[in-house]
């Protein structure tokens, strides 16, 4: 929480000088739907969160500078991978047995990609997302059982 809003303190105000800026948060869904073993980082997160909804919301976008928060679900990293092959052995299962039963549980059938997450972060940083400011984009394959 404390290095990227130091970073944007000492960023934001250059970008509004010149008339034009993008700040992305690449958080987590947790930010919505808090992870139960993810206390310490479920708190940080919403932290950044709250400070982000109120400098958005503070006058810069009429600067034409830009904050949101992107929030992924499970995307396939090596982490998540890695993390597969840690329920794995504790199971006894197989790796890719223990993947297709997690893809299951995303209404898309399958986790994200990192052309997806690239595409959606790129959209945020574009000109066509100048009136888009101080949201959270959750990216989750539908996973976030919640209406709003």
């Amino acid at each position: 929480m404390l290095t990227p809003i130091e970073l944007i303190k000492a960023t934001v105000d250059g970008m509004a000088a010149r008339g034009y800026g993008r700040i992305v948060n690449i958080t987590s869904s947790a930010v919505k739907a808090p992870i139960d073993i993810l206390g310490l980082s479920n708190g940080a997160r919403s932290g950044l969160t709250g400070f982000v909804a109120g400098l958005a919301r503070s006058g810069i976008a009429a600067k034409g500078v830009t904050i949101n928060n992107l929030l992924p679900g499970s995307f396939d990293t090596d982490r998540l991978r890695s993390n597969f092959d840690v329920v794995a052995q504790k199971t006894g299962k197989d790796p890719q047995a223990v993947a297709v039963s997690r893809a299951r549980l995303v209404p898309a059938g399958r986790f994200g990609t990192s052309e997806e997450f690239g595409a959606v972060c790129a959209f945020l940083c574009s000109l066509q997302a100048s009136y888009l400011n101080g949201q959270n984009i959750l990216l989750d394959g539908g996973a976030f059982p919640g209406t709003f």
